[in-house]
């Protein structure tokens, strides 16, 4: 080994490994204690703030809005029942709706909620218990009333989108019967029962035929071995 190869794996050994290590530990830590964001497939812009900066009851009024956004997205985004949302859909007022409070309102009032709490240089507590002025309600009681709002106006979309889908299956039921039900049908109906008897009463008299013993001018058999019966 010649003295610039020791030398570069010293190098190696004793400067580039501890290095390295010392860099992924660091980001190893960081990450195990860094805290938990929020994650929201229907809301990914409230992915920047720690779900520890929310109180329990506003995230979960924030995942019922949620999940029931993205159920509202594909009802009223995919029009052409393929599964996804793109250029292909049809966009309309309601989708136009919905997607603008997941994507503004929704995030606005959390920021806003957010902003009253970040003003308590304490334990933050002032957007949870002072009452605003000329009002009878906190910083999370508005942000809650807000929410509220949001997931009543969602369950009407829901409600309506289900009576509507229920009378399609009505009126695609009704339409059927009358299809099936009309004179035309049944008496077609009726033309292929007529000709399935027929062909089953000719198919049992050739049975019949074919199974008669041929007799002769006085009656009796003409042969009575049962090796020259035909069938």
């Amino acid at each position: 080994m010649t003295q610039i190869t020791a030398m570069f794996v010293m190098l190696v050994l004793y400067g580039v490994l501890p290095a390295a290590g010392l860099y992924l530990g660091y980001r190893g830590i960081k990450k195990v204690t860094a805290p938990k964001m929020l994650a929201y497939k229907a809301m990914p812009q409230l992915g920047y703030i720690p779900e520890k900066s929310l109180p329990v009851d506003v995230k979960a009024a924030l995942t019922q809005i949620n999940e029931k956004g993205e159920k509202l997205r594909l009802i009223y985004g995919d029009t052409n029942n393929d599964g996804k949302i793109d250029d292909s859909d049809a966009v309309n007022e309601t989708y136009i709706t919905i997607q603008n409070l997941m994507d503004r309102h929704v995030p606005l009032a959390v920021a806003d909620y957010r902003r009253l709490h970040d003003l308590d240089v304490g334990d933050g507590a002032l957007a949870d218990s002072t009452k605003i002025k000329h009002s009878n309600v906190t910083g999370k009681e508005a942000l809650l009333d807000v929410l509220s709002t949001i997931n009543t106006q969602f369950d009407d979309l829901l409600n309506a989108s289900y009576h509507q889908d229920g009378q399609k299956l009505l009126a695609t039921n009704r339409y059927l019967q009358k299809r099936f039900n009309s004179p035309a049908v049944n008496a077609d109906i009726q033309e292929v029962q007529k000709l399935t008897n027929s062909e089953d009463t000719v198919n049992s008299n050739v049975d019949i035929e074919a199974l008669e013993i041929p007799t002769d001018a006085s009656g009796k058999s003409a042969n009575t071995d049962a090796k020259n019966i035909k069938l």
